[in-house]
Order: structure tokens, then C-alpha cells, then sequence
């Protein structure tokens, strides 16, 4: 269960004049979206990443799949290219934003990092918020680190690790 939550509804807490307050919000949270899998998406990208093949050719064939620009993004960030890793990431995201409202998402609700389709907006998300940092951009980086937390703690978890 993430921190915070008490069974499906959210603790909230906040400061007002250096006095905490917290209530528990009684409205559900919304169920967990998870995206459609791409099995001929996903096998492009393994066999690419395993063969040390193009990953950009993946994402040209598959753009709307999120996990070769989040792969792109991941290695663009490692060769030291911030601006590169920002375009692919942004991209990566936006096309997994689109996924999620496909798939019912209302703006806000879990993503689960153990559901394998989304993980390509998660470290798409992650990656943004690396690269935002890199070049400076630091509300921009909070801001992927909290709507990534929002998501999934997990994720968070797993890709700070």
C-alpha cells in the first residue's frame, strides 16, 4: 500500500501557519490504469537493446511506444547529452500520456510499475526529469519526480534505485 494511504483512501496532510493538519480524504482512489501490451513493439526493442541493434529504427517503426523513446532517452543521458535525452523523454512521455486517456485515465490515479506496459511512460517520466535537471530546469524536474511518485512509489523506487 503506498505511504500516505489508508486502505483505498489518501491520508492528506499540510502545513498552514507552522501547524500540521491532516484529514483522510474519503473519496476512492481511482482504479490503477494499465496500458495494452505491444508484443510486436516489445519484441523489436528487446531484440535491439539484446543485440546491441538501433533503437531509434524501433522507435521510428513504433512511434507511439513509449518504451523506445524512454531506451533512447536512457541512453542519450548516459553519453552525457541532456538536450537529447530532454527531446526523447518528452516524446516519450507525451505519447504515453496519450496511451493512459486511451486507456481511461482521467489526469491522476495509479500507473503500476509491475504492469510492464506502462513501464515505457514511467522511465520516459524518470528520464524527463533527469534531463530537466541536467539543463537546469529544476521545477520541471520536481515535477516529473512527484507525478512520477503519484503514479507509482514503486516506480520512484525502482528507477531512483
Amino acid at each position: 500500500m503506498p505511504a500516505g494511504s489508508v486502505g483505498t483512501e489518501r491520508l492528506l496532510s499540510l502545513t498552514i501557519g507552522g501547524m500540521s493538519v491532516s484529514h483522510q480524504n474519503l473519496l476512492p482512489e481511482p482504479p490503477a490504469t494499465e496500458l495494452p501490451e505491444e508484443p510486436d513493439a516489445a519484441s523489436s526493442l528487446s531484440a535491439a537493446v539484446d543485440g546491441d541493434g538501433d533503437v531509434a529504427a524501433v522507435a521510428a517503426r513504433f512511434p507511439a511506444y513509449s518504451a523506445a523513446w524512454a531506451e533512447l532517452a536512457e541512453r542519450a543521458l548516459a553519453a552525457g547529452e541532456p538536450v537529447t535525452a530532454y527531446a526523447y523523454a518528452r516524446t516519450g512521455y507525451h505519447r504515453g500520456l496519450d496511451q493512459l486517456r486511451r486507456s481511461g485515465w482521467k489526469g491522476y490515479g495509479p500507473v503500476p510499475w509491475a504492469h510492464l506496459p506502462n513501464r515505457g511512460f514511467l522511465r520516459s517520466l524518470h528520464a524527463l526529469g533527469q534531463a530537466a535537471d541536467e539543463i537546469g530546469e529544476s521545477d520541471e524536474a520536481a515535477r516529473c519526480a512527484t507525478f512520477l511518485r503519484d503514479c507509482d512509489p514503486a516506480a520512484a523506487d525502482a528507477l531512483d534505485g
